[in-house]
């Protein structure tokens, strides 16, 4: 939008155009060429400039989150936690031990996206589970209770397509049979 302005900002100044011929020009609506204008009239082109970043500065910088970066990279286990697992609260926590700064758990999400990471979760499998049991049951049990389709028939779950597929021919009995032709 401020590229925009700055060529507002030269078409004024050489008084070339109209502002309906400006806004058709830039693709903008009238209104703001025309308050575009009265700017430019006041304070020059220095009036057309871009007020700045909108909402607040971020509470980290880029050196800081660098750290936080690879501080996340050692694992949780290296900021003393009982597992590997990283939570918000725990992200939090080592935030605010490193920066200083302290965010809501609840907000880390944001600044973990800002990072390039992502929701990872574990696997859960049982604390029980016998690997060897699991693959004699995919190996040998598994092939055993699978149900097969009779060689030579079509499986379906339509109601119909069964009805259909086990209808009478026409010209069996009990159907009527078809007219010879004069």
């Amino acid at each position: 939008m401020e590229q925009r302005r700055k060529h507002a900002a030269r078409l004024f100044a050489a008084g070339k155009f109209i502002l309906a011929a400006i806004s058709r020009q830039l693709g903008v609506s009238r209104q703001s060429v025309s308050r575009w204008y009265k700017q430019w009239k006041r304070a020059g082109t220095a009036g057309l400039k871009g007020a700045g970043r909108a909402g607040r500065k971020p509470r980290l910088n880029q050196k800081q989150l660098q750290q936080m970066d690879a501080a996340l990279r050692q694992g949780a286990h290296a900021h003393g936690f009982n597992t590997d697992l990283w939570t918000l609260p725990r992200v939090a926590q080592v935030i605010e031990r490193i920066t200083g700064v302290r965010y809501h758990p609840g907000h880390i999400w944001r600044l973990l996206g800002a990072m390039d990471w992502t929701l990872q979760r574990p696997a859960k499998r049982a604390r029980e589970r016998n690997p060897e049991a699991v693959q004699y049951w995919v190996d040998q049990r598994w092939p055993e209770v699978k149900k097969t389709l009779a060689a030579g028939k079509h499986g379906s779950s339509s109601r119909m397509k069964a009805v259909f597929r086990n209808a009478r021919r026409f010209g069996e009995p009990g159907l009527p049979k078809e007219k010879p032709q004069s």
